[in-house]
Formats: C-alpha cells, sequence, structure tokens
C-alpha cells in the first residue's frame, strides 16, 4: 500500500532551477531570484497539512519516498529516503535533501536529485508560470 499527499503549487518568472543539494516548493507568494532551489510558489498545502499515518511511514530509515513533480507536459521523479527525525512540522515549505540533514521543512533526505538536476524543460515551464503538482508517495516499511 503506497501513501500519498498531493500539494498544488505555482511556477515563477524567477524559478531557476540551480541549487545542487535541495529541490523546495513553497507556500510563500513570491520568490527572489537568490531562491535557486524553488521550482514553485503558492503552494496549496504545507508539510504540518499530511496525514499522520503518511509521517509515520516517512519517519523510518527504510521508507523509499519518492516526489514527482508536474508542470505542463513536463514531469520530473525524485526518489530518497525516510529518517526517524522526519517532523512535517513546517507550515511554509518542502524541502528534498541529497544529503541527510534534516529540519522541520524536510520532507526527504537522500534525494537522487536537486533542483539543479531538473530537466531544463520543466524548469523552463515552471518559469513561464505553468500550475505545478507536487505528488509525494511513500510505501510502508514492510509493506
Amino acid at each position: 500500500m503506497t501513501l500519498e499527499e498531493v500539494v498544488h503549487a505555482q511556477g515563477h518568472e524567477n524559478v531557476s532551477g540551480e541549487h545542487a543539494s535541495t529541490l523546495e516548493v513553497t507556500s510563500d507568494d513570491f520568490l527572489t531570484p537568490a531562491g535557486d532551489c524553488i521550482l514553485a510558489i503558492e503552494a496549496d498545502r504545507v508539510p504540518a497539512d499530511f496525514d499522520s499515518e503518511f509521517v509515520t511511514a516517512c519517519q523510518s530509515a527504510d521508507a523509499t519516498i519518492t516526489a514527482t513533480i508536474e508542470a505542463g507536459d513536463q514531469t520530473v521523479t525524485v526518489t530518497g529516503t525516510g529518517h526517524p527525525d522526519l517532523s512535517y512540522e513546517n507550515d511554509r515549505s518542502h524541502v528534498l535533501r541529497t544529503s541527510d540533514y534534516v529540519d522541520d521543512r524536510t520532507v526527504m533526505v537522500n534525494a537522487d536529485a536537486a533542483a539543479g538536476d531538473v530537466d531544463r524543460d520543466l524548469v523552463e515551464a515552471l518559469a513561464d508560470g505553468a500550475d505545478a503538482t507536487l505528488t509525494l508517495s511513500v510505501k510502508p516499511s514492510g509493506d
């Protein structure tokens, strides 16, 4: 059984997708050029909104977490792992990390890609203001 959380967000003209170790979707309604890890803004849901069963499944170091980002006809999938310290308590941002660093914004560690690795066609669509969908899914360990 796979658990899913879906977040709808919006691209922005300052999306550059250049960060080498993180990828972020935020509920903020603005983006400065310095936010080179942010792919979408105005997220309609934040980690604090997620179902407790989903959060618990992600708190296993054995959990595989998949993030699918869709914009226009472009899709990218990033795969990482869970971590016992993932809290999903942040009320602003979802951050996927290639490292094992965890803070309250982290939704995945050991990700196999960061913003800088995302297909340029997807980044371009988001920079043109495309609607974005972030789908996070986790298969609970033992399933």
